[in-house]
């Protein structure tokens, strides 16, 4: 019998089953391609949300200490003005008043003003009198704005009755200067003020998130400072508001934004980025990568590792990028607060019991005097200086913090068996380091003596936690500083039950 089968019929059979176990391969792969890389993003995109998340809300933490820090050496300039007994004790509004000495009076304190006011160029800086007499540096537009209800309106601006100061802005929708007054007596203001912009080199966002907008805003969410002018005095717009209205410090990620917001007195320091730009270049690799696994099934598996490892790489900048302005302090280039006491507890939390650590804190004597006696970039040039010495002092191992505006912190990480080895290290060091910081006198052409007030706890003798360390190293800084300063004390428990009784 005849085969009835066309001619090369078997032969089209093999081929189309070989084309079929392709395409079912390729379809394979790629799905298994597909699969491994929608989890493998989904993970990433968790992870990379919960960084940046806690990230963002560190460098927030870091730009409100940055914010206070600046208002308060605003605060200080001034008080500088009480220097001079005239300041506090002299009355305009005063019937008795004799008119010459008035005169000259005004005019004494008029030329101490205008001397402040150069320090940092105010746009203000002088005292009103609840006749509204003034002297000092008042601007026309200040004098324009308030009228003949200068002193009333200085007056409402006192939030704080316990120090009779305040802060505030946005006077008649006006957020173009801020203004901080101090009550001097019951009839006298002293007041300054400076353009809002100025507050530029507080709020610095790293170049890995230069699309973040960070804001400072009132009560009423009204914009005080925006690196966009045209904000400036605008209600925070309604869709960041609604975020974070309620909070005092917190931050929310959604599919839109992710929002951080932390306060500071009366202002909140709010800064925002729309979630698919934080996203964005991850977004571009995940399509890339679909394209890619589709268009060549058996390369695709080796592409998407490829691929994934090219998402992930960014990722990494960026969090590394982030932790670095958020865990450094900006002035000396050591562990900022809050990273100190972060990485000092994980490390004082896993040490055992039979390894020994130090906590010593340095607390520069009488700081304020070289601010005021050789002005503030003297002080900056000794903090700098101070971290400087004790990076020499120091091993790698060891943490090193600026904890306070003039005080520094180092967890001893040398996990030395012996107690007296540990003691006599410690004692070298704080010795070399007194006798660095004394030799320190460039702040001018005159000589300043600089020293400094020690106090050291010992793990797990004083403690065994970073709180515990902490406080019997206060301490011992406490009674450093009663002993005369200049010196250093270890925490003794039987001295300081002594001391309390």
């Amino acid at each position: 019998m005849a085969d009835s089968r066309r001619p090369g019929q078997s032969i089209k059979n093999i081929r189309r089953t070989q084309i079929a176990m392709i395409f079912g391969y390729a379809f394979i792969v790629i799905a298994a391609v597909l699969t491994v890389t929608y989890l493998s993003l989904r993970k990433t995109d968790t992870v990379l949300k919960n960084e940046v998340t806690t990230l963002t809300s560190s460098l927030n933490v870091q730009m409100k200490l940055n914010l206070e820090s600046y208002m308060s050496r605003m605060e200080t300039i001034a008080t500088l003005a009480f220097g001079d007994k005239l300041s506090y004790t002299y009355d305009a509004t005063d019937p008795n008043n004799d008119e010459y000495e008035a005169i000259n009076n005004e005019k004494v304190l008029s030329e101490k003003l205008y001397s402040l006011c150069i320090m940092e160029n105010f746009v203000d800086y002088g005292i009103v009198y609840r006749n509204n007499r003034t002297v000092g540096k008042i601007s026309n537009a200040t004098s324009s704005l308030f009228g003949d209800r200068l002193f009333y309106e200085l007056e409402k601006m006192i939030s704080n009755p316990r120090y009779g100061d305040g802060w505030f802005t946005g006077f008649e929708d006006n957020f173009k200067r801020i203004y901080y007054v101090k009550q001097i007596h019951d009839n006298a203001l002293l007041f300054i003020s400076f353009y809002s912009y100025e507050l530029g080199e507080v709020f610095d966002n790293p170049e890995t998130l230069s699309d973040m907008k960070i804001r400072l805003v009132d009560k009423d969410y009204n914009i005080i400072y925006s690196k966009n002018s045209d904000e400036r005095g605008l209600p925070l717009p309604e869709e960041i508001r609604k975020r974070i209205e309620g909070y005092s410090s917190a931050s929310l990620l959604d599919d839109k934004y992710l929002v951080s917001v932390n306060r500071t007195g009366d202002w909140f320091v709010v800064c925002s980025i729309p979630t698919q730009i934080i996203l964005n270049e991850k977004n571009e690799m995940t399509r890339f990568l679909f394209f890619t696994g589709i268009a060549a099934a058996v390369a695709a598996a080796l592409v998407g590792f490829y691929l994934s490892y090219l998402l992930i790489k960014p990722v990494k900048s960026l969090v590394s990028d982030l932790d670095d302005k958020a865990s450094s302090d900006r002035l000396t280039g050591i562990l900022n607060k809050l990273a100190f006491e972060e990485m000092s507890s994980a490390c004082i939390e896993h040490t055992l019991e039979t390894e020994h650590r130090a906590l010593i804190i340095f607390d520069i004597d009488d700081f304020k005097a070289v601010n005021d006696n050789y002005g503030h970039a003297a002080g900056d040039r000794l903090l700098r200086a101070t971290g400087e010495i004790l990076r020499s002092l120091f091993s790698e191992d060891d943490y090193l913090g600026r904890i306070g505006g003039d005080e520094f912190c180092v967890l001893v990480n040398s996990c030395l068996s012996d107690e007296k080895a540990l003691r006599e290290s410690v004692e070298a060091k704080c010795r070399e380091f007194g006798k660095r910081l004394h030799s320190i006198a460039y702040f001018t052409e005159k000589s300043a003596d600089i020293t400094a007030s020690i106090g050291i706890s010992l793990f797990p003798e004083n403690g065994r936690s970073f709180s515990e360390l902490y406080n019997a190293c206060d301490k011992a800084l406490y009674r450093s500083k009663n002993d005369g300063k200049n010196s250093f004390s270890f925490f003794d428990p039987d001295t300081e039950r002594e001391g309390e009784q």
